[in-house]
């Protein structure tokens, strides 16, 4: 999937679309790709003259890329974090780098989505996470 595509399942926009790519590798795994260029806004203050991108912003993405796996349930429904577990991180992410997120749907009890998920960067771990995601209906 393109970012056309991605957006049709989340509600994600510039500045907070963090995911370029996406595809589903079966029904139960997801993977998502975004190549940091350096000009981001959350890069412009962490840190000056040192830039990494933030954990909760590699959550992010991680997070946007998992939504591919919920594409049939998010119809008229938005996806909204409801929780973060185990979040790990190992290595930086810096300008140049693209973090390759694979998620897995782990369990689903009515709107609520367990997913774990690890991002990389050239099959580097640097993040890893667990998220429980609820689709909610849309109001009319």
């Amino acid at each position: 999937m393109n970012q056309e595509e991605i957006k049709k399942i989340i509600p994600h926009r510039d500045n907070m679309l963090l995911v370029e790519e996406a595809e589903l590798v079966d029904e139960a795994t997801s993977k998502g790709r975004f190549t940091v260029k350096g000009d981001e806004y959350f890069l412009k203050g962490h840190f000056p003259g040192n830039p990494v991108v933030p954990g909760v912003i590699l959550c992010e993405m991680m997070a946007q890329a998992s939504c591919v796996l919920l594409a049939n349930s998010s119809t008229n429904a938005t996806p909204y974090f409801s929780k973060m577990d185990n979040v790990k991180f190992k290595n930086k992410v810096l300008p140049g780098d693209t973090l390759e997120s694979v998620c897995t749907l782990t369990k689903s009890r009515g709107v609520f989505h367990f997913i774990t998920a690890k991002g990389y960067v050239k099959d580097k771990l640097c993040v890893s996470a667990d998220f429980t995601v609820a689709v909610v209906p849309n109001e009319k």
